[in-house]
């Protein structure tokens, strides 16, 4: 049986922790900044966890949780 590859969006946009969980960045920071908040923008400075519900997804995807 052949390899499985890891997904290409997944690969950019997923990280995981030592923990075995997935990180990942937040949205609405790629333009527009001039229209949000400072403590928005600092905010959306950090990253974050997926979700619970989508963890078992999102492992697939980069080939770690089978």
């Amino acid at each position: 049986m052949p390899k499985m590859k890891t997904h290409s969006g997944a690969k950019k946009r997923l990280r995981l922790t030592g923990s075995g969980r997935v990180r990942r960045g937040k949205a609405c920071k790629s333009h527009a900044m001039i229209g949000k908040n400072k403590r928005r923008l600092r905010r959306l400075r950090k990253n974050d966890m997926v979700d619970k519900a989508d963890e078992k997804k999102m492992l697939r995807l980069l080939c770690a949780g089978g």
